[in-house]
C-alpha cells in the first residue's frame, strides 16, 4: 500500500499528526509519499529512507512501482481542498484528518486517528464520490483563455465577488443558455452539494446532501429581497456576464481568488471527473450536522 499525505506545514498540530501516522505506519509495509512543504519542515532523520517526496507531474510507479492507493488531509478544510486541488483527476481517494475547528470535509478526530488508521490498512471502508465545478474564463468572442486560473475546479464553490468597498456587481446569469436572472448584489456564490455547507450555508443558503446532483445559486446581500437561492441540476450549465463601476470584480474557486476585468465572461459546468472521499465508521452526513451545527442542543 502507498498513501500520500498533505498539510499545512506551519501549524505545530498539523506536523505533531504527521509524525503520529509515520509512525503508525512503520512496520506495517505502507509506503509514504510526503507533500514537499511538509518534508521540509519535519525533521526526518529519525526515519531513515522514508519517506518519499509525492511529485504531482510523475506517476506514482515512478516512486515505489505501485499505485497510490489513498491520501490524508491533516488539516481543516482548507487542507482538504488544498489536497483535492493537488490531487486533481489522479483518482486517488482521500480521508481527512481534522487538526482545524469546524470540519465536515476532515471528519476524522486526532483522538480517533488510530482506530481510523487500522481499519484504513485494514480494507473497512467505503468511498463516496463528491462532484466538482469547472470553471472557464472567454474572452468576449467566447474563446477560452488559459492562464487565468490557476487551478479552475471547485469541490465547495466558485464565487464572483465585489472587488471594491461599495459598488454593487450586475450578473447577468444564464442557464442552458436561457436569462435565469440579473443579479445585483454583493455578489454570487455557485455552490457543489459538498460545498453547501460552507461559504454558501453562511449567506443562507440551503444544504444539500452531498451525493446529491446539483448545485446552488446563492446571492450575497442581494438588492431585492425577493431573489433568493436556486438549486438546479449539476447537468446543466451556467454563462456569467458581470458589470461593475470599476470594470473589475474578483473570482474564487475554492478560496483561491483572481481579480478579472469585467471584458471576460465566466461559464460553468460540472468537471469531468469527481473527489472520492474515504468514509470509515459511522461519521454519516446526518450526524455530522447534528453534532456541528448543534441540532437539538
Amino acid at each position: 500500500m502507498t498513501i500520500a499525505i498533505f498539510g499545512n506545514a506551519m501549524k505545530t498540530e498539523t506536523l505533531v499528526e504527521v509524525r503520529h501516522i509515520l509512525q503508525f505506519m512503520e512496520g506495517k509495509g505502507v509506503h509514504v509519499l510526503l507533500s514537499q512543504e511538509l518534508r521540509q519542515e519535519l525533521d526526518l532523520r529519525e526515519y531513515p529512507g522514508f519517506p518519499e517526496n509525492w511529485d504531482g507531474e510523475k506517476q506514482p510507479e515512478n516512486v515505489y512501482g505501485e499505485p497510490i492507493d489513498f491520501a490524508l488531509s491533516v488539516g481543516g478544510d482548507g487542507t482538504f481542498l488544498t489536497s483535492a486541488a493537488a490531487i486533481g483527476d489522479k483518482n486517488i481517494p482521500i480521508l481527512g484528518v481534522n487538526c482545524g475547528h469546524l470540519g465536515f470535509l476532515a471528519e476524522v478526530q486526532t483522538q480517533d486517528l488510530d482506530e481510523i488508521l487500522q481499519k484504513l490498512v485494514a480494507g473497512e471502508y467505503t468511498i463516496e464520490q463528491r462532484s466538482l465545478l469547472q470553471l472557464t474564463i472567454l474572452d468576449k468572442d467566447n474563446i477560452a483563455r488559459e492562464g487565468l486560473i490557476m487551478s479552475p475546479n471547485a469541490l465547495n464553490e466558485i464565487a464572483i465577488l465585489k472587488q471594491g468597498l461599495t459598488n454593487m456587481l450586475t450578473i447577468e446569469t444564464k442557464v442552458n443558455g436561457e436569462l435565469l436572472h440579473t443579479y445585483h448584489s454583493d455578489g454570487l456564490v455557485i455552490a457543489t452539494p459538498t460545498g453547501s455547507t460552507a461559504y454558501n450555508l453562511s449567506i443562507g443558503g440551503p444544504l444539500l446532501v452531498p451525493q446529491s446532483r446539483g448545485m446552488i445559486l446563492t446571492p450575497i446581500a442581494p438588492h431585492s429581497l425577493t431573489v433568493r437561492p436556486i438549486v438546479i441540476l449539476d447537468e446543466w450549465k451556467l454563462d456569467f456576464k458581470i458589470s461593475s463601476r470599476y470594470d473589475s470584480f474578483m473570482v474564487s474557486v475554492d478560496g483561491r481568488s483572481q481579480s478579472l476585468s469585467t471584458d471576460v465572461r465566466l461559464h460553468v459546468e460540472r468537471a469531468p471527473y469527481t473527489v472520492k472521499v474515504v468514509q470509515i465508521g459511522d461519521n454519516s452526513f446526518l450526524k455530522s450536522l447534528r453534532a456541528k451545527l448543534n441540532w437539538g442542543k
